[in-house]
Parts: structure tokens; C-alpha cells; sequence
């Protein structure tokens, strides 16, 4: 019984590390999420709220991490297939 009370807290925190990893690879991986960012960032740069050098740095940022989510997708599709045909 000692060690359930002792070892919660230590679930507690490994479970809340697991969902802000899983938040922040969904900030970084989500397509939809970095396609919206890319539309907010051409409208900030046509509307002259940041300079051309600001906006071509994120844009390769968000150009970088839009390549590595489609590789990881794929990745995850590929995953599937094979289990699907091995069944």
C-alpha cells in the first residue's frame, strides 16, 4: 500500500510530461496546424506587419517542419500498411 501511495505522484507527472509531449509534437507535426501558420504568415508579410527577412526566415522554418510532418505521416502510413498485410 506504501508504495501506491508513493508511486501516484510519480504516474501523476510521467502522465502530465506524456500529454505536453504529445501537445507540443502536435504544435510542431500537424500539417493543418503549420499550413495555418504559413497563410497567417503571407498575410502578415503582405500587409507589411514584418520585413522580408523576418518573413523568409519562418517561412523556411515552417517550410522545414511542413517536409518533416509529411515524412513522419508517411512514415505512420507505411506502418500500417505492412501491419495490414502481414494480418
Amino acid at each position: 500500500m506504501l508504495h501506491k501511495l508513493v508511486a501516484a505522484p510519480i504516474n501523476l507527472v510521467i502522465r502530465i510530461g506524456q500529454k505536453v509531449q504529445e501537445e507540443a509534437e502536435k504544435e510542431l507535426y500537424d500539417l493543418p496546424t503549420i499550413q495555418q501558420k504559413l497563410i497567417q504568415l503571407q498575410m502578415m508579410f503582405e500587409l507589411g506587419e514584418i520585413p522580408e527577412k523576418a518573413y523568409q526566415e519562418k517561412e523556411d522554418e515552417l517550410l522545414m517542419r511542413y517536409e518533416m510532418a509529411k515524412r513522419r505521416e508517411m512514415e505512420e502510413w507505411e506502418k500500417l500498411t505492412k501491419r495490414g498485410n502481414e494480418g
